[in-house]
């Protein structure tokens, strides 16, 4: 029995594709789940479409947060994180995946939860279509050597090659997508620095080596110039952080730039260092405790990155309290304002780099036709006014695999009909 094709049709946007291409005005036309044309779509193919009048307004692919922590709640105590009941915890990473869905962002790649299972079954469930929530690629609690957890209550510990693949293997076991491996410091610590590395070569080769036995990836917390160059040579495929990266690590992932990533969370330096007096860390302590000079390290490293074509994704350690949830596009303006990139290359490491990070480039991240209609209609011109992804009521539309997330109230359209 035949199936009756759902379609949608974006009229008169302004279309901003993320192939580069400076934004130019068309129609986007959308079947079931996918883009089915894009620019000029002829009337006979849109028979029957319900019709989304876009008045100039800018149509664009959904954003990617490549540094997420679903269950990271919003709180200054981070060691509460751990005994946080796992109902309660649960409960608050749907509404986190909500909340990356109502902010514009369609693509989330887990960078460690606080307990083991919390990803998995959210992604599942986003799947299952039974919560709404990103594209998400799960991750479990992060491994860190004895001695070397910035968060003991959420950190799953292993010392030697041994125990290195024994806990990856664990976390291979209950379904998670990718490996992450904490090791270096953190300066509100206070005893655990950026700089300090605390894996061995031999415990970073085995973890990495068994990870990539079961084809899954893996991402580092990695500060320091050494942690870099360990992650490269040994194959992790995305580095959080890099603040102090060296010339020599500078070299090495410049030579190895088609398959490493790095996802600085730059905003968590920046808020860390500027805005989190009133939970208890004021900017004095911040600035004596190193985040200014590494902040300074990191920006001066990410604009060289950027300068030699190694894709820098935006996106990290929101969830904090003074990195709240539901700010995640502050990272698009601090790479237009910090980082040297123009709002064009930081809306295309948001969207078509995202999904390059999401291992689905053919169909993720561009407005293109073939394209999973992950789309969103902003009210104004983000080329413009990068900010303006900042704010949700300019996010008029949001779709996620051809169905609408969020819905402005307009009068609605529909095409002439012949007569």
């Amino acid at each position: 029995m035949p199936t009756t094709t759902s379609k949608i049709l974006f009229r008169d946007v302004r279309i901003l594709d993320s192939t580069g291409a400076e934004p130019y005005p068309g129609d986007v036309l959308v079947e079931d789940d996918r883009i089915a044309a894009v620019g000029t779509v002829e009337a006979a193919r849109a028979e029957g479409a319900r019709v989304v009048e876009g008045r100039g307004r800018t149509l664009m692919s959904g954003l990617c947060d490549a540094h997420t922590h679903l269950s990271w709640n919003n709180s200054a105590d981070l060691e509460g994180l751990g005994n946080t009941p796992v109902e309660e915890h649960l409960l608050f990473c749907l509404e986190s995946a909500r909340t990356y869905l109502d902010s514009g962002y369609t693509m989330c790649l887990g960078a460690a939860s606080a307990k083991e299972r919390l990803d998995v079954v959210t992604r599942d469930a986003i799947d299952s279509g039974r919560f709404p929530g990103p594209r998400y690629l799960a991750n479990g609690p992060e491994i860190a050597v004895t001695g070397g957890a910035i968060v003991k209550s959420i950190t799953k510990f292993a010392d030697g090659p041994e125990g290195m693949r024994k806990a990856v293997r664990e976390l291979v076991a209950i379904g998670v997508d990718q490996i992450k491996l904490s090791m270096t410091g953190e300066e509100f610590t206070g005893d655990l620095h950026a700089n300090d590395t605390f894996f061995s070569e031999e415990e970073l080769a085995a973890a990495a080596a068994e990870a990539h036995r079961f084809n899954k990836r893996v991402c580092a917390h990695a500060r320091s110039a050494e942690s870099v160059k360990m992650c490269v040579r040994n194959k992790v495929e995305i580095i959080y952080h890099a603040s102090f990266t060296d010339a020599e690590g500078m070299d090495l992932l410049e030579a190895n730039k088609d398959w490493v990533f790095v996802a600085p969370a730059i905003n968590w330096l920046i808020a860390t260092l500027y805005e989190a007096e009133s939970f208890g860390y004021p900017q004095e302590a911040a600035e004596a405790a190193g985040y200014k000079i590494e902040l300074d390290a990191a920006v001066e490293g990410l604009r060289e990155m950027h300068r030699r074509g190694i894709r820098v994704l935006p996106g990290g350690d929101y969830g904090f309290a003074w990195t709240p949830h539901g700010t995640y596009a502050r990272d698009l303006a601090h790479f237009v304002d910090l980082l040297g990139f123009t709002p064009m290359e930081a809306i295309i490491a948001a969207t078509a780099q995202g999904g390059e990070i999401m291992m689905r480039p053919h169909e993720l991240g561009k407005v293109q036709p073939g394209y999973l209609a992950d789309l969103l209609l902003v009210d104004g011109d983000p080329l413009a006014d990068i900010t303006i992804l900042q704010d949700q009521t300019r996010l008029n539309y949001i779709m996620k695999d051809g169905r609408f997330h969020k819905e402005a109230s307009e009068a609605p359209a529909s095409l002439p009909q012949p007569v």
